[in-house]
């Protein structure tokens, strides 16, 4: 390295550590969560504007719908201050900062301030706890799930030539990732995307013969229902399991929609990906059945490469 490129690197490295912890610069763009910007920047405003911050936190939930009057007296500053202030943390200015705060706090509630009721229990084993929750949402799944549907999509599945899973975020790529392992044993030339740009790719390119198999508990999720409509525009049969009446499963030409229960307690795993994933193994065992002598033949294929690869005869689980 050139010493011109040390003392490049030097400076870079400078410039970055002396903008470690520093409030949002003004005139650029904002901070998308204002709640721990106050929180962990606690003393570092100017004076008159932590008089401001100071106002905020002790009351969070009634700003929003303040003005900019009520603010500036109740932390016994001037309305300038108070834009000053916004303009600190990256606001254009009052109205917008009251915007965010609005909506940080309604997705923060929860957390913020968390249902006591439900830790009533804590004595409650998390094994019981989290089977409980699964035992409620397969057994709402039982009662809304339409057979004949289930046996529509089935078929075809079992009829495609291709078929991509896809879902967004944790639960939902995980269903997508497993739903292209069941489905390739099967003999379904299967593929899972949970990449927004790759899934709208993926999209694109199916056609009447081909299917787009998709999971959203919420049924909002954008790539999705973008995916869904493009897929479905180039004539592809779109299967979902969702909510219902969710924009994603007004999207499908084929959709699953449940409603499914879930528990408020905000450090167990949301329930529902248990409900999709007994429903994905519904699904696969339809589609087993409308191909029973492909589906004997590739798992018998699979049987044999795994005895030849790992040496065991003795009955273990395809692929685990």
């Amino acid at each position: 390295m050139s010493g011109a490129e040390k003392g490049w690197l030097m400076a870079r490295k400078a410039e970055m550590a002396g903008t470690r912890g520093a409030l949002p610069v003004r005139g650029r763009s904002g901070v998308a969560d204002l709640i721990p910007v106050l929180r962990d920047h606690d003393g570092k405003f100017a004076a008159r504007e932590q008089k401001v911050a100071n106002f905020v936190k002790d009351n969070l939930e009634a700003v929003p719908a303040m003005t900019i009057a009520r603010v500036a007296q109740g932390a016994d500053v001037s309305t300038p201050t108070v834009i000053r202030f916004c303009r600190t943390l990256g606001c254009e200015g009052f109205r917008e900062f009251k915007l965010r705060l609005a909506q940080n706090l309604a997705v923060s509630r929860q957390y913020l301030h968390p249902d006591h009721a439900d830790a009533a229990t804590p004595a409650e084993a998390p094994l019981e706890r989290v089977l409980d929750a699964m035992y409620a949402t397969t057994a709402a799944l039982r009662q809304q799930l339409d057979p004949q549907m289930l046996i529509q999509a089935g078929q075809r599945i079992a009829g495609c030539q291709r078929l991509v899973a896809a879902g967004i975020g944790g639960g939902a790529s995980m269903l997508a990732d497993e739903a292209a392992n069941r489905f390739f044993r099967l003999g379904i030339a299967a593929a899972s995307a949970s990449d927004s740009y790759l899934l709208q790719m993926r999209a694109a390119t199916l056609g009447p013969q081909d299917v787009l198999l998709l999971f959203s508990s919420s049924g909002e999720a954008d790539a999705t229902v973008a995916a869904a409509r493009v897929a479905r525009g180039y004539g592809a049969e779109t299967i979902c399991f969702t909510r219902a009446g969710s924009r994603l499963a007004r999207a499908c030409s084929l959709p699953f929609g449940v409603i499914l229960p879930e528990d408020p307690d905000i450090f167990k795993p949301t329930a529902s990906r248990y409900a999709y994933l007994a429903a994905l193994d519904a699904l696969a065992l339809t589609v087993a059945r409308e191909r029973p002598d492909q589906t004997r033949e590739n798992l018998r294929r699979i049987r044999a490469s795994l005895t030849a690869y790992h040496g065991h005869t003795d009955p273990q689980p395809l692929g685990d």
